[in-house]
């Protein structure tokens, strides 16, 4: 069940403070990982998270057993994530663009639960879970389609596997995936990546640079559900700050933008996106 943000409630006065300041601005918005755990989808460092060592961009592309491990969990935890939906938090940003108080969403994350919620600007940082692409011809298919090809591969693969753990990256922790089969490229068979940012890879620059100029659209940057730990996200921070802009966040526990903060709500996304997507929408915005 979703915290009640309400008078009673330990942040309410940290929710006022941010409707104060965001009252009359546009917004642009800034998602990590904790905007999604109402929908099923466990973070990477929330306070309750296990410790995690993601794969790195080079291990994939340099290690073959690596390779044929990740699309083994990757696998499983995709079913997982493309079954997931949008939930409260995500449907009060929707809520804020359609009615001109947010410009956009910068999203970090890949599960494309903004544009399911309805949102229209968004900016798949990190890349999109729903898409892969051939590292050899620069190929782009759909995942579902890579989904049915490991199927024929692996038939019942997916249903044998009892010992898997969802991630963030529609990712699953498996044990024994030594006999997987990989898919590789019907064109021209190159590689198969899913088409995400990887650790030790850049996000590309033309998509950088579009994020920062949706914040420098906006009067205000809201982040909700990132603790910022990395630079990808934490330089939208520091750029909004830097440029005058108030910065309002929503995360349980600390951030690394949070000397940098205006406002910090210590508590859930959905409930006090929620609350300050009923009390903007409708008020007049200034650019």
């Amino acid at each position: 069940m979703l915290d009640r943000i309400d008078p009673g409630h330990p942040a309410w006065p940290a929710v006022g403070e941010a409707t104060a300041v965001l009252s009359g601005r546009s917004v642009a918005v800034l998602t990590g990982a904790g905007i999604s755990t109402d929908s099923g989808i466990p973070d990477y460092r929330g306070p309750d998270s296990p410790p995690r060592t993601p794969m790195t961009y080079q291990q994939f592309v340099g290690d073959p057993d690596r390779r044929r491990h990740y699309w083994a969990r990757n696998h499983v935890g995709w079913r997982h994530v493309h079954r997931t939906r949008p939930n409260p938090g995500h449907l009060a940003i929707s809520r804020m663009e359609a009615d001109g108080v947010a410009v956009g969403v910068i999203t970090q994350n890949v599960d494309t639960l903004h544009d399911a919620a309805g949102s229209r600007n968004v900016i798949d940082l990190h890349g999109r879970y729903d898409r892969v692409i051939c590292l050899s011809c620069g190929r782009v298919v759909p995942r579902e389609h890579v989904a049915a090809r490991l199927t024929a591969l692996n038939p019942d693969f997916a249903d044998e596997v009892a010992d898997a753990e969802i991630a963030p990256d529609a990712d699953a922790v498996i044990e024994a995936t030594a006999h997987f089969r990989v898919a590789d490229c019907e064109v021209c068979g190159g590689i198969l990546k899913p088409d995400i940012v990887y650790f030790g890879e850049n996000v590309p620059k033309p998509r950088v640079e579009a994020a920062y100029a949706l914040v420098d659209s906006a009067g205000a940057l809201l982040v909700a559900g990132s603790s910022l730990t990395v630079m990808s996200g934490l330089r939208f921070v520091r750029h909004a700050h830097k440029t005058g802009r108030p910065v309002i966040i929503v995360n349980r526990g600390l951030t690394r933008g949070d000397d940098l903060a205006t406002v910090k709500v210590d508590a859930g996304c959905s409930p006090v996106l929620t609350v300050l997507a009923s009390v903007l929408t409708g008020s007049a915005v200034a650019r």
